[in-house]
């Protein structure tokens, strides 16, 4: 049976062709291919050209095989089934055979990114993703249609509860439930899209599609020619540089008016020759960026300029800009392999990506592509382009600018790793530079130009396009407008930290929307890389929370408060032991819990997957709040929240659950034809207090961020430490990636107080051994002053004193190391009496006992990097001359190192040789309670007994008694009488009479008598007692 169809749909494709803007149609049931033959139709109907290609996206396997006798077979199976009427089919299988079609897979649609279609069908809807849809849709032209099929459903409030495949990397094992909030967003928004139409398999439209109501045909302004304004423009264009060489050819290939102003730009930087001027070109995508600098690129061949490179994150990234510089030289009258040879890559990998191409007509020319990190190649360049600037970091790009021309092309808003950090941060220095050289004395040939281009004009489709309107609102691809000016910044301790409820954020209102919007503005002001797919990580994931850091909020005015910073943490751990037990043994990682399994694998340790953490995802700051402190105000807060210091212990112990929402509260029992979509009702506040939400119970936060300084020194300002260092940088930054963990105040884990990083200190000491034996080769390219940083066992550590009790060790470890020839080749060293080849080989072992705080020596930073450099990361002069200092000032900074080394070695040595050695007893003398007066008299007194006993025991009476004056007076009367004085001597001497009793030697016979007699008395006395 024929049916008549709504006069709506044809009207609404037919607008779309005139004004080359395209149309979307969801179809909704089982037979929902079968229309596709007649939106087909009535789009060839209102456009004059040849039949337009397809583009036919699918999961796993099409319905109808892409074969022509395969799909043969189906039909006919299908026929045989009744699951296809026989009336349809041959319309059908006739649509299949004459239309160039072409099938592609999601897993694969990288493969049509710069391809243009004229219609895009879209299967298999739980497959679809945010990345995939812009990457799809993307690659329609203007007055094309986009139809999605879904199968039947018995309300579309379905769509909310339906399980997409990519919620199953959202899942872990703690965290299963995930929600999906961005299918409901999905759905609401298509109701505001004025160009996307729902419908049934038999072309009913849907109550939901309710704006098409009033829809009217169009009409366009066109000249006699057919040509719009934008197209005159062009036209003229290209006839006022029809003769000049080069430019005329170039702006030929031109297809837009922006295109070809910005070519003329970019050749007059090229034809000016000073190579002083830095060109930038912006623009969203889809507008022709990378072929106006491919043409340009070709321009500067003919220009004459030798050494070209290219740069982008990968060499696919320059498919585009190859081609077209291939189109401009084949313009410019130049043939392959006659003037110039194209060179493919022949890594399996990049798929035989064009990587250079020599010319070599009038000298040898080369156009090189480079990685953006090897930039030290940049020694002989005259142009370097670099293509999707916003995809490398903004230190990478910075070191890339050089005393060379310079063409820049960002994408700043679009669905491949875009990002507004370039053109916020970068294009604004390099303007101001560019204004004050111009306003210089020296005249404005000093300094370098800057100039930004702009395109604004799509090339597939015409300006003001509602798919893209949508799409954009959709993905939050254009939020660069979002972010607005902050009227006033905050002291960072006035502010505090909100939870974001999700179901309200997503929710679709217009409060939640504009505030979602700007929290994704600042994702993407903040961070290189940003993709449509962390929207819906951000909705869906179960383990996923978001906090907002505000300042004081003014309740009267009834208006959002500025955003200074956006946190986005994921909950990981709580895994089982078997699970981690099972992962060990497998030696595999399951998606999700990025930390825990890292741990888990590094250290092989299958207890710490058990504990709960959490994982900051993202912190992004206010672009005009940098550098004030809101980013460490956000993680001090989340650190307190986490550990139970902002809550009340009341509403701990409560544990509120929050209140379920049923997510199809709008659907009710009625057809397809009669429902109607609402954004849904009684949803709970946008924001939450800390104070008035019980916190998870966590051990520990962790990071996983690009190891760079600034970065690392951010994380280590508040007490995280790192335990994992990737061997592999990012083949597009040239990045480590590094994670970090942050111990939490907990009772459920003992801890010793000693221990500066609670339980994770044994890991962390672990880790240090370990990145200290890979800094001299892994890590050797490693910056320096970051791989110190990393060592150190403390945030601004500079203590190297072992503890005491180590020092004995230490030294008999050293004692094994160092051989007394070597102590004699560092003496000789340090006494200047030979060269420092001769203590290389020492070096090493010297900065391992150093850095590992075995050696109490203190040494300035400058000459603990070049002992770090030299030992550690077996670096050469050459190297350290552009790091540290010139090379006289090196060997003067190591010969101090060794003196200071050999100084401490050489007194352990002693010191050990001194405690072999005898050594004489020492004699405590106690103090004295007495004075020294009585002292004297104490001594005097038993000096007088004992000399008065000793002459009472040893002087006989009878020896002196031959000594004694016995009545004698009277003879010396007489003496004084006759002599009358005394001699000279002063003596006076009587003469005696008196006769010697005993000759001299009696006195001592008499002694040694008395000695035998009382020796035989002694003897006898014995003899009795026996």
């Amino acid at each position: 049976m024929r049916k008549k169809v709504d006069d709506r749909i044809r009207t609404l494709i037919e607008n779309g062709v005139k004004l080359r803007h395209r149309s979307m149609f969801i179809i909704v049931g089982d037979k929902s291919r079968d229309q596709i033959v007649n939106l087909n139709y009535m789009r060839s109907k209102a456009v004059v050209k040849s039949r337009p290609t397809v583009l036919w996206c699918y999961k796993e396997k099409l319905e109808i095989s892409s074969h022509k006798k395969k799909r043969a077979k189906q039909i006919k199976k299908l026929m045989q089934r009744g699951l296809m009427d026989p009336e349809k089919a041959d319309p059908f299988s006739l649509f299949l055979e004459t239309a160039d079609i072409k099938y592609c897979l999601y897993r694969e649609s990288e493969r049509i990114l710069g391809n243009t279609f004229g219609m895009c069908i879209l299967q298999d809807f739980e497959a679809l993703t945010p990345n995939l849809l812009a990457r799809t849709i993307e690659t329609v032209e203007g007055g094309g249609l986009i139809v999605l099929l879904l199968r039947s459903l018995s309300s579309l409030t379905s769509l909310y509860t339906m399980v997409m495949d990519v919620h199953e990397r959202f899942r872990t094992e703690s965290h299963s439930q995930a929600a999906t909030r961005f299918n409901e967003r999905f759905l609401l928004s298509i109701a505001t899209c004025k160009a996307c139409v729902v419908m049934d398999d038999e072309l009913n439209i849907l109550p939901i599609s309710s704006h098409i109501r009033s829809i009217k045909p169009v009409s366009v302004m066109e000249d006699p020619e057919g040509l719009s304004e934008g197209e005159r423009e062009l036209k003229d264009l290209k006839e006022q540089f029809r003769e000049d060489f080069p430019v005329g050819p170039l702006i030929g290939k031109c297809c837009t008016l922006d295109q070809g102003k910005a070519v003329i730009d970019f050749l007059e930087a090229i034809l000016d020759r000073t190579l002083r001027n830095t060109v930038a070109l912006i623009a969203a995508r889809g507008r022709g960026k990378s072929a106006a600098l491919g043409l340009a690129v070709a321009g500067a061949v003919v220009a004459g300029y030798s050494n070209i490179f290219v740069t982008a994150p990968s060499p696919e990234n320059l498919k585009t800009l190859f081609e077209f510089v291939c189109k401009g030289i084949n313009a410019l009258e130049y043939k392959e392999h006659l003037h110039y040879d194209v060179v493919k890559s022949t890594d399996s990998e990049l798929k035989k990506a064009t990587v250079q191409i020599n010319v070599y007509k009038q000298h040898r020319q080369t156009i090189q592509y480079m990685k953006p990190h090897e930039h030290g190649k940049l020694s002989q360049v005259e142009l370097l382009v670099i293509d999707e600037a916003a995809a490398i970091p903004l230190p990478i790009v910075k070191s890339l600018l050089g005393p060379y021309l310079v063409f820049l092309s960002s994408t700043v808003n679009g669905y491949e790793g875009t990002g507004r950090s370039l053109s916020l941060k970068l294009l604004q220095q390099l303007e101001s530079q560019s204004q004050i050289s111009m306003q210089s004395t020296d005249g404005p040939k000093s300094g370098r130009l800057f100039k930004k281009i702009e395109l604004n004009e799509s090339i597939r489709y015409a300006s003001g396009d509602p798919i893209e309107s949508w799409l954009n609102s959709l993905l939050c691809l254009d939020v660069a407008k979002s972010i607005p000016n902050i009227s006033r910044l905050p002291n960072p301790r006035e502010c505090d930290l909100y939870y974001v409820n999700r179901d309200t954020l997503f929710s679709y209102h217009k409060e939640s929307e504009m505030f979602l919007q700007r929290m994704m503005a600042l994702y993407v002001a903040s961070h290189y890389k940003n993709s449509p797919n962390d929207l819906q990580l951000m909705a869906d994931a179960p383990a996923h929370q978001l906090f907002v850091l505000l300042g004081p909020i003014d309740e009267s005015k009834y208006q959002l408060p500025d955003i200074l910073c956006v946190v986005q943490v994921c909950l990981e751990g709580q895994i089982s032991r078997k699970s981690s037990m099972k992962s060990l043994s497998e030696g595999r990682q399951p998606f999700g819990d990025q930390i825990p399994w890292k741990f888990c694998e590094q250290f092989q340790d299958d207890v710490f997957p058990s504990l709960s953490g959490a994982r900051i995802v993202r912190i992004a700051v206010h672009p005009n709040a940098l550098g004030l402190g809101y980013g460490s105000t956000a993680v001090e807060l989340l650190t307190r929240y986490y550990e139970g210091q902002m809550t009340k212990f009341a509403e701990v112990d409560e544990e509120k659950e929050e209140p379920k929402i049923n997510v199809t509260e709008a659907a009710e029992k009625v057809s397809l034809l009669e429902e109607n979509i609402k954004p849904r009702a009684n949803l709970p506040p946008l924001l939450v207090h800390l104070h008035e939400r019980p916190p998870e119970k966590l051990h520990y936060l962790g990071v996983s961020f690009g190891l760079t300084y600034d970065l690392f020194r951010f994380w280590r300002k508040h007490n995280f430490y790192p335990f994992y260092v990737g061997h592999i940088p990012s083949a597009v930054t040239g990045e480590h990636t590094c994670m970090v963990l942050k111990p939490l105040n907990n009772d459920e884990i003992e801890v010793s107080e000693s221990t500066y990083c609670g339980f994770l200190a044994p890991f962390h000491q672990d880790f240090r051994q370990r990145f200290m034996r890979l800094l001299g080769t892994t890590f050797r390219t490693l910056d320096s002053k970051l791989a110190r940083s990393i060592l150190e066992s403390k945030p601004g550590s500079t203590n190297h004193e072992p503890r005491s009790a180590d020092m004995d060790g230490n030294f008999k470890k050293l004692r094994d190391l160092l051989s007394p020839y070597d102590m004699k080749r560092l003496e000789a060293y340090t006494s200047n009496r030979a060269d420092y080849h001769t203590i290389l080989d020492l070096m090493p072992t010297l900065a391992h006992q150093y850095f590992q705080e075995k050696l109490p020596v203190t040494l300035s930073p400058s000459q603990a990097s070049v002992l770090f450099c030299m030992g550690l990361q077996n670096k050469d002069f050459s190297s350290l001359k552009v790091r540290i200092v010139e090379l006289d000032q090196i060997l003067l900074l190591l010969i101090k190192v060794m003196k200071r080394l050999f100084g401490y070695l050489y007194s352990v040595a002693s010191n050990e040789i001194h405690a072999t050695l005898p050594q004489l007893k020492e004699v405590e003398i106690a103090p004295e309670h007495e004075t020294l007066d009585a002292d004297l008299k104490a001594v005097v007194r038993k000096v007088m007994e004992k000399i008065k006993t000793y002459n009472e025991g040893n002087v006989n009476p009878e020896y002196l008694e031959q000594y004694a004056i016995v009545h004698r007076e009277g003879d010396y009367e007489e003496a004084f009488q006759n002599e009358g004085k005394a001699s000279s001597s002063g003596t006076l001497s009587a003469k005696s009479n008196r006769r010697k009793r005993d000759r001299p030697g009696k006195h001592k016979e008499m002694v040694k008598a008395k000695r035998k007699e009382n020796d035989s008395d002694r003897g006898k006395l014995k003899k009795q007692k026996s």
